[in-house]
């Protein structure tokens, strides 16, 4: 499903990712963990076209993506939702979520069975759909975000760290709603600071430590690897790779 290969990218004249390779699998979820600092997020930027990277190949359904532009990347079925909330607060539930529709804005029969469709996924998009997105609770926000990036039908949406500043009765809702996308045969890419929460959704996953991928596998190899916690700290001597 994406293959990337060697990939190189960063800001000004650092490179932040050094030489990632990772491979995800279709229908399923993917999960990057690491520390603060080491890398995740720019893999996201890079394969969503966010971030131009300086080597190496994204390569979706045996399609070289790596270079092109945002849209194009939107249009060939990749959507990302941003680490930070991003929701118009003034405007309402279905004024976001549209927004996520605007590159077909002119079929509109299309943009309204995809709405319903959603809607059967994501409760709030029917009961709060007058309602303006700035006063839905943080767990609420990300179902809005989650659906206005799937307004497009996506083969793959990108995670940027989900649960960030939710508080913890809003996992469970984030859960499910990662899970719902996946039952509907969307493929995740996702990178989470909870380790704990992102590979228990997920099949498979990395440790992406100071640009590298220092550890790989099925999210349960990960999640029980006796040095998970040396990667995090610094210490990876002890934790070998995979």
């Amino acid at each position: 499903m994406i293959e990337i290969k060697g990939l190189v990218a960063g800001y000004g004249g650092l490179d932040i990712v050094r030489g990632v390779d990772l491979s995800v699998e279709r229908g399923g979820i993917t999960c990057i963990v690491g520390p603060n600092g080491a890398g995740k997020s720019t893999v996201l930027k890079a394969v969503s076209g966010v971030l131009r990277p300086r080597a190496g190949s994204v390569t979706i359904d045996g399609t070289d993506l790596a270079g092109q532009e945002p849209e194009a990347i939107l249009r060939a079925g990749v959507a990302q939702v941003p680490q930070r909330h991003g929701l118009f607060t003034r405007l309402t539930v279905r004024q976001n979520v549209l927004m996520g529709a605007y590159v077909i804005r002119k079929q509109r029969k299309r943009i309204e069975s995809r709405y319903d469709a959603l809607a059967a996924t994501f409760p709030v998009l029917a009961s709060r759909a007058g309602a303006p997105a700035g006063t839905l609770s943080g767990g609420q926000r990300r179902m809005v975000e989650f659906a206005r990036a799937l307004m497009l039908d996506p083969k793959v949406v990108l995670l940027d760290e989900p649960t960030l500043g939710l508080d913890p009765a809003s996992l469970a809702v984030i859960g499910d709603s990662v899970r719902a996308m996946v039952e509907a045969g969307t493929t995740i890419l996702m990178v989470e600071q909870n380790v704990r929460f992102g590979l228990s959704l997920a099949r498979h996953g990395c440790v992406l430590t100071a640009g590298t991928v220092a550890l790989s596998g099925t999210a349960g190899e990960i999640a029980g690897h006796p040095g998970l916690m040396d990667l995090f700290f610094g210490d990876a001597r002890r934790a070998g790779t995979r």
